[in-house]
């Protein structure tokens, strides 16, 4: 059984796909055919369905899926252990980011690192927070800088690097916005959810986390359009769509916050790695840089 049959079955699993395997793996579509018939042939046992353009694991698939997870986990550690001898930073550091962080708080960060450690491929990844756990999890990822979940988990290291706090804001010229002109005026939860908002989808640690504050105060938000992306829903609240939460830092002239009578609601952000990984040499010296910029 060899490592590229065992990519090569990830590849299709993980995307459901014969084809979108073959770009994810820089290879032709037949040849990843040949590995996964390889692979089976080893095995003994079919591990793909195929009916019609539809890919789904057989049960001998599903058995196989997380051993072939572990194995090639433990094939790539063993290469950064032995790597990471020579003292050298260098070889690729694959990095995941929310677009949000992404925009807003690496990019100083990143050049410097760039500028610091040339010789490092940097294969950066934009997704969702709760994306990019996954990929720490099931190591596609070697580290992710995100918003934090509101719960650990036993198998990753998360540390937290800065806090945002969400302002509640809607446009200048949005009904509520009179209320945030008049000297001493507070607004209750209960007379924001009079008006429609946008929000970050349910399921996001963003969205979970600003949910659960009005569910506590036995109230349902009164969503009319949802996006996980931060600057979609500025656009959304500055043009009269719905009033919404965003970090104070991109509150501009387009926007108006709102005093609302509620304890501050923060979000947690920093990175994440995998208890039981070895770090490349080049992650190390990420991590570095992080730290250095936590009170940024």
């Amino acid at each position: 059984m060899d490592t590229q049959s065992l990519q090569a079955f990830l590849a299709v699993a993980d995307t459901q796909s014969f084809s979108r395997a073959a770009e994810q793996l820089y290879l032709t579509q037949p040849a990843v055919s040949k590995r996964i018939a390889t692979l089976e042939s080893q095995v003994g046992a079919r591990l793909f369905d195929r009916i019609g353009r539809r890919i789904a694991l057989t049960e001998a698939g599903n058995v196989l899926l997380p051993q072939a997870r572990r194995i090639l986990f433990t094939v790539e550690d063993s290469r950064r252990a032995l790597a990471n001898l020579s003292g050298q930073v260098g070889g690729k550091l694959t990095l995941a980011t929310s677009h949000h962080i992404g925009l807003h708080r690496l990019p100083p960060l990143l050049k410097q690192y760039t500028q610091r450690h040339s010789e490092v491929e940097l294969d950066l990844h934009f997704l969702d927070s709760e994306q990019a756990y996954q990929g720490v999890l099931d190591g596609t990822l070697e580290m992710a800088v995100v918003t934090l979940a509101p719960h650990p988990h036993e198998q990753l290291q998360v540390v937290e690097l800065w806090r945002d706090r969400l302002c509640f804001i809607c446009a200048i010229d949005h009904p509520l916005a009179t209320h945030a002109r008049a000297p001493q005026s507070l607004l209750s939860l209960a007379d924001l959810c009079e008006f429609n908002c946008v929000m970050p989808g349910a399921k996001t640690f963003t969205g979970s986390l600003i949910a659960k504050r009005f569910n506590e105060a036995g109230l349902q938000l009164p969503v009319s359009m949802a996006t996980n992306y931060l600057e979609t829903l500025k656009m959304m609240c500055s043009v009269g769509l719905g009033w919404s939460l965003l970090p104070e830092k991109m509150i501009d002239s387009e926007l108006v916050e709102l005093k609302v009578d509620t304890p501050p609601i923060y979000r947690p952000l920093g990175y994440l790695v995998h208890t039981n990984r070895t770090l490349s040499n080049a992650a190390r010296r990420m991590i570095e840089e992080l730290e250095a910029a936590r009170h940024s």
